[in-house]
C-alpha cells in the first residue's frame, strides 16, 4: 500500500499503459480519477477498481478546461490532489513528406500542450500536498523511428518540459516532476497498429533478438510498476529525471518495426 490515501489523475487510463497504471495504484491504496476518449472503455475500467476507489472522466485531453475539469472532479470527488499521471498521447504515424503544419500542431497539442496546461491547473493542489507529476514519454523522444515524426518531436518536447519543471517546481512548490520513457510495450493497440503495418497476427511472439533481446517486449504491468516509485514518498526529493524503461540502452537512432526489419 505505497500510495495509501494519495488521489491521482492518470490521462489516458482506458487502455493500455494508462489503465494497467492506474489498476496497480488502486491496488497501492490511491484513489483515481481515470480519463479517456471511450465511455465504455472508462466504465469498464472503473468497474475493474470499484466506484469507491475512482471516478472517471471522459473528455478530449486537449479540449479548452479538459485540465481544470479533471483537477476539480479529483478535488470534489476526494477532497484533495497528490499526484498526475501526464499519460494520454495521440501514437500517429507521419514522416516529412505527410506531416503538414495542423497535423503537427495537433500531435503537440495532445502530448505536450496538454501535459503542460494539467500540470499547471493541478500546481495549486500539488503545491498543498508536495504532491507529485509521473510524465509518461516514449524513447522516441530521443531520436525516434522514422516513421513516427510528428510523435517523436512531441515526446522530444514533453521530455525537456519534465527537466525544466523538474527543476523549477521543487525549488518554488516542493513539487517533484519525473518522467520515465517506456521502450515497446505490448498493448492491446500496439498489437492492432503493427497488424496494419504489414505483420502478422502473432507478431509478437517472435521477434528478432534486436528488438527483444529477452525473448519478448515489455507488459504495460512493468511500466505500471516501475511509476509505482516515481509516484510514491519512497522517491524522496528527486525531481527533473527522465529514465528510459527498455531492454537494452537507448539513446538515439529507433529503428523502424515493420516488414522492412521482421520477416
Amino acid at each position: 500500500m505505497r500510495l495509501q490515501n494519495k488521489v491521482i489523475i492518470v490521462t489516458g487510463s482506458t487502455t493500455g499503459i494508462g489503465k494497467a497504471i492506474a489498476k496497480r495504484c488502486a491496488a497501492e491504496g490511491a484513489k483515481l480519477v481515470l480519463h479517456g476518449l471511450e465511455g465504455f472503455l472508462g466504465e469498464e475500467v472503473l468497474e475493474e477498481i470499484g466506484a469507491e476507489k475512482a471516478v472517471f472522466h471522459q473528455e478530449d485531453i486537449a479540449a479548452e478546461g479538459c485540465p481544470e475539469r479533471l483537477v476539480q472532479l479529483a478535488v470534489d470527488s476526494f477532497g484533495k490532489l497528490d499526484a498526475v499521471v501526464n499519460n494520454a498521447a495521440w501514437v500517429v504515424q507521419s514522416n516529412i513528406h505527410n506531416t503538414d503544419r495542423a497535423f503537427l500542431q495537433k500531435v503537440l497539442d495532445i502530448n505536450a500542450v496538454a501535459p503542460f496546461l494539467l500540470v499547471q491547473a493541478a500546481l495549486p493542489q500539488l503545491s498543498k500536498n508536495r504532491g507529485c507529476v509521473l510524465n509518461i514519454g516514449s524513447v522516441n523522444a530521443w531520436s525516434g523511428e522514422p516513421n513516427l515524426l510528428a510523435y517523436s518531436i512531441s515526446k522530444g518536447a514533453l521530455m525537456t518540459l519534465t527537466r525544466n519543471l523538474g527543476d523549477s517546481l521543487i525549488r518554488d512548490h516542493g513539487v517533484r516532476v519525473n518522467q520515465i520513457n517506456p521502450g515497446w510495450v505490448l498493448t492491446e493497440r500496439e498489437k492492432e497498429r503493427k497488424k496494419s503495418h504489414g505483420l502478422s497476427d502473432t507478431w509478437y511472439e517472435d521477434l528478432p533478438k534486436m528488438y527483444a533481446p529477452a525473448g519478448r517486449i515489455l507488459w504495460p504491468e512493468e511500466i505500471a510498476a516501475a511509476c509505482v516509485y516515481w509516484l510514491s514518498d519512497e522517491a524522496g526529493p528527486i525531481s527533473g529525471q527522465v529514465v528510459d524503461l527498455e531492454q537494452y540502452p537507448m539513446i538515439g537512432r529507433n529503428a523502424p518495426k515493420d516488414t522492412s526489419t521482421i520477416h
